[in-house]
């Protein structure tokens, strides 16, 4: 195999922690956990005086399981976690006067509910690439993956609110922490696959 497609065919954290007798079962297992913590981030909100848009722990899940499962089984527990939502079950932040099921998808977080199986798909594929060996390399991969999220919660607020209002209410108040976030998350990665290797 050529090193380009061997780059290409990196394993992913899950690969690395699966026997081949029992990797397609782990898998499975695999995206699911990530689901569920997907859910059980949503849990973690915090609403914010100055945007309608809550701060939540799940950006970091999203783009921590995406880079863990790779870019088609991150997306896949992204697209579960919004069926398991759309069907009605207790996974979305708290929005005031949305109840539970689809109609959470149309209120202001619903854009970046939306382009979490994107962010997970980019990040995943980067790291599929070898991004998530090294903490700045991870860091970038993460912050494409939030890119998307980014994208996607401020693109659906500008349709109601106009592009720079969409900004200042869904992006600029976000930033730092995410950053920090970013940074906490891409000094796991490398650690977790030098763990892996010992």
């Amino acid at each position: 195999m050529s090193p380009a497609s061997s780059a290409v065919h990196a394993l992913t954290l899950v690969d690395r922690m699966t026997s081949s007798s029992a990797a397609a079962g782990s898998r499975v297992l695999a995206v699911l956990f990530v689901t569920a913590l997907t859910a059980a981030a949503s849990q973690v909100s915090v609403p914010l005086p100055f945007t309608p848009v809550p701060f939540t722990l799940q950006p970091m899940v999203v783009l921590l399981g995406g880079a863990a499962l790779g870019a088609r089984l991150g997306a896949t527990s992204q697209v579960l976690y919004l069926m398991l939502g759309i069907a009605g079950l207790p996974v979305f932040a708290h929005a005031p006067g949305l109840p539970q099921g689809v109609l959470r998808l149309m209120g202001p977080s619903g854009g970046y509910l939306m382009a979490y199986p994107l962010a997970a798909l980019v990040t995943g594929w980067l790291a599929q690439r070898g991004l998530d060996r090294r903490v700045w390399t991870a860091a970038l991969a993460m912050a494409a993956g939030l890119a998307a999220v980014y994208a996607g919660g401020v693109l659906w607020l500008a349709k109601d609110l106009g592009l720079a209002t969409a900004m200042a209410l869904g992006l600029l108040p976000f930033m730092a922490v995410d950053a920090v976030k970013i940074v906490a998350s891409a000094v796991v990665l490398p650690a977790a696959w030098r763990m892996l290797r010992s």
